[in-house]
């Protein structure tokens, strides 16, 4: 149950460093009891649901949207220790984006490439966003943690490269086409119930997981109102706290059960809008968001 006495909402001083790194962390959220819940939680969804018919396959919907699908993911992205941690950089009224489960299997070679997020999301190079990952399990050096660029968020949107690897857990293998030397990267190491906080410009990514255990992040992407969509005809988000100001974006409620049908014919919408900015320039098919 959420602890209603822990206060987690940013003092000045991590605001200041969050808009001069371009992150911040580590941040306690939840406590490692709660932690340990939410993947259960986690890992029942996915023993229940892995040999379901479903239109797509379940890690699609684990990696992009879950919080359209499963009610678990939208709680936590509601969650109001989160939001009161999120305000602090975005202000009090929050749209979630997207959520989504960044899973790295225990001696697996999968890594992400350094990039920046808003490359692809046909929202601009606006700061009107904020990335918040809370780690279900460690993240540790060994376990393939996130590395932050610190004070890459004043850079523009560099050039990218798509490597459309196996290996890596984006959608294009999206590479920034600069190399960055390790002595520049900092190691966003979490334990359970611990979260951190990106721009979407900071340059980041994760090397492999070596350990012996998963190596579990969710992710979720925070708007305000003053963020717009460029590139799709439309976009949508899910209002968490405040009002909207600006009408941008279509809302939504969240779901009521796991793979309702309106949910994921809402899913698809959703995938269908999105597709038409991830997948802008690409070489290959975008296969997370590709809308057929």
């Amino acid at each position: 149950m959420p602890l209603p006495h822990r206060d987690t909402r940013l003092n000045s001083d991590q605001t200041a460093r969050y808009w001069r790194d371009g992150f911040l962390f580590p941040i306690d959220i939840f406590t490692a009891k709660e932690a340990a819940a939410h993947r259960a939680e986690l890992e029942e969804i996915e023993r229940d649901w892995q040999s379901a018919d479903l239109p797509l396959p379940l890690n699609t919907y684990k990696r992009v949207n879950a919080q359209c699908v499963l009610p678990m993911a939208a709680r936590l992205a509601q969650d109001r220790r989160v939001l009161d941690a999120v305000e602090g950089v975005l202000g009090p009224n929050l749209m979630i984006w997207s959520a989504e489960f960044f899973i790295k299997e225990p001696r697996t070679t999968h890594v992400v490439g350094m990039h920046q997020d808003l490359t692809y999301w046909g929202l601009g190079e606006t700061s009107d966003q904020v990335t918040a990952w809370i780690a279900l399990s460690p993240a540790t050096v060994e376990s393939g943690c996130m590395d932050f660029v610190k004070g890459s968020h004043t850079n523009p949107i560099l050039p990218h490269n798509d490597t459309f690897s196996d290996n890596n857990l984006l959608s294009r293998g999206q590479e920034i086409a600069v190399d960055v030397a390790e002595e520049d990267k900092t190691h966003i190491t979490l334990q359970p119930g611990q979260m951190s906080l990106h721009h979407g410009l900071t340059i980041h990514g994760s090397g492999p997981n070596r350990s012996d255990d998963r190596r579990i992040g969710f992710a979720i992407r925070y708007l305000n109102p003053d963020a717009r969509q460029q590139v799709a005809d439309r976009d949508f988000a899910m209002m968490a706290r405040g009002v909207d100001t600006s009408g941008n974006f279509i809302h939504y409620m969240p779901p009521t059960d796991n793979f309702s049908p309106a949910s994921l014919e809402l899913y698809g919408k959703i995938r269908a809008e999105q597709a038409k900015a991830l997948a802008q320039g690409a070489s290959g098919d975008v296969s997370f968001y590709a809308a057929s």
